[in-house]
């Protein structure tokens, strides 16, 4: 099947869109970026019985850790910032324009994207415009004030004709006349909130000066639509040509055959969570590697050759010790990431993502828990120059093990998964990496000569070490930055 798909796809891919194959907006082309999710869900709370195991993020709390977020990670995907206080998690927010949420104030947020552009990572605003939360009453809203960008205030007229709110008794708007609706949804309902209908020339232009606003005034670069199963992918275009966003990334809970048609929907101003990836890796039970190849049974945007608009991941705040979503779990419901079994799981699925085409985002619980391990994949991917386009070969799985060669831009990774790996050193190659009978992985690294200075590959093997918050590389008499380049 996927044999049928790919051939019809690629010319549509390559030669239907309206501009052309390296301009998709916000999809960098051959990207070595690697995204950090600084959130899990209620992270933004006072210390509790859950949320101490992985530390509070909010603003204020994240301003602590900027010097280990930009020594490793190009792209941060921060929580939603619009409020008021008292919106939560911030999913169904009612004012976007007020960024003084729970996740703290919007001098603190100011301050906390100051920090990270002050080290040359790059800030993603997690956008909820399939839905919004009401006002005073079901069909009522707040007021928008975005200063130049324009004043928007929304009515019932802006909410989808099928909305819960106009068939709930309960409702200010109930049973209201056809001609005081918008138009039927592009997607499927969302009963938390209200949903927008974005065929209304109000809601896009809300809609634009909002992403816009972000971009040129709070300085976020890029974008995460939350829900966008919620409404048609031609609107997300719309918005990412009006902004122009460096980064675009797509939430879409869906099978692979639908993401793909998002993408066409979406003329491919987006990448997208690689759900399909995801949902194999939570088979990743029992040491069992087949589903790895994607010439085997690898359910991922890659078997499609559609590696530059994913983004992989592993959990996120959805999916992770959330009692309404305990089967979507990496690692089963409120495990402990200390426990043996789980930490083997977790440091594999990192080293695979991580050596791996597409735009990688680790999990902020993971990185808390294991931090020295997931900066060091980190390093030997951006000594590579693993990107979101690599090319893997020599890609063989079976029952015990998995093995990969990847090519990036500066050198050439293999990779080892499994009790049944080989150890042994490839010729050319050196030990980048060893996960041990605990990571259960090995990866090994040839580099091309104008990254190495006078260090021939091969000869001699790294040392990591941390210092004043960098992970550096000692080869032989030379000291190394994750990048390769030679500080000492």
């Amino acid at each position: 099947m996927k044999k049928a798909i790919l051939p019809i796809l690629l010319p549509i891919l390559l030669t239907g869109m309206s501009r052309t194959y390296a301009e998709n907006i916000g999809v960098p082309a051959e990207c070595e970026d690697v995204m950090l999710q600084v959130f899990y869900w209620d992270s933004y709370k006072t210390q509790t019985s859950t949320d101490s195991k992985y530390g509070r993020t909010k603003w204020i709390d994240l301003l602590k850790d900027t010097a280990a977020i930009n020594s490793n990670f190009d792209l941060v995907w921060f929580p939603p910032s619009a409020g008021p206080t008292g919106s939560g998690v911030g999913y169904s927010a009612k004012q976007y324009s007020n960024q003084d949420g729970d996740w703290g104030t919007k001098q603190k947020l100011n301050q906390l994207i100051e920090a990270l552009h002050a080290g040359n990572t790059k800030v993603i605003a997690d956008i909820v415009i399939n839905h919004r939360g009401s006002g005073t009453s079901w069909c009522t809203f707040l007021t928008d004030n975005f200063g130049s960008y324009g004043s928007w205030t929304l009515t019932q007229k802006q909410i989808c004709r099928n909305d819960e709110c106009f068939t709930n008794s309960s409702s200010n708007c109930y049973n209201a006349a056809t001609s005081d609706r918008g138009s039927a949804d592009t997607g499927s309902n969302f009963d938390g909130a209200r949903d927008l209908d974005h065929t209304s020339e109000v809601v896009q232009n809300w809609a634009k000066a909002y992403t816009q606003w972000l971009l040129d005034v709070m300085k976020y670069d890029g974008f995460r639509y939350d829900m966008t199963l919620g409404y048609d992918g031609q609107y997300l275009s719309m918005y990412n040509e009006s902004a122009n966003p460096y980064i675009s990334v797509s939430e879409l809970w869906e099978s692979l055959d639908r993401q793909k048609q998002h993408l066409v929907q979406a003329n491919y101003n987006t990448m997208i969570f690689d759900f399909p990836l995801k949902y194999s890796l939570n088979d990743f039970k029992g040491e069992s590697y087949g589903k790895l190849n994607k010439n085997k049974a690898l359910n991922s945007l890659r078997s499609q050759g559609l590696e530059r608009y994913s983004v992989t991941f592993i959990d996120n705040h959805d999916t992770f010790e959330r009692s309404d979503n305990q089967g979507g779990e990496y690692c089963g419901y409120k495990s402990s990431l200390a426990n043996a079994t789980i930490k083997k799981k977790i440091l594999q699925a990192n080293a695979y993502i991580l050596m791996m085409p597409g735009i990688p985002c680790v999990f902020w619980p993971h990185w808390k828990s294991y931090q020295s391990e997931i900066n060091e994949l980190i390093a030997v991917r951006k000594r590579a120059g693993i990107h979101s386009e690599s090319e893997v070969t020599d890609e063989t799985s079976s029952q015990n093990n998995y093995e990969a060669t990847i090519i990036g831009h500066k050198g050439k990774v293999i990779l080892h998964l499994g009790s049944k790996r080989s150890t042994e050193v490839p010729d050319g190659y050196e030990v980048a990496a060893e996960g041990g009978d605990e990571g259960l992985y090995s990866i090994f690294i040839a580099m091309n000569p104008q990254g190495l200075d006078e260090v021939e590959s091969g000869a001699v093997k790294s040392e990591k070490f941390i210092e004043n918050g960098k992970l550096l590389i000692r080869r032989g008499e030379y000291i190394y930055d994750i990048l390769g380049n030679r500080i000492q």
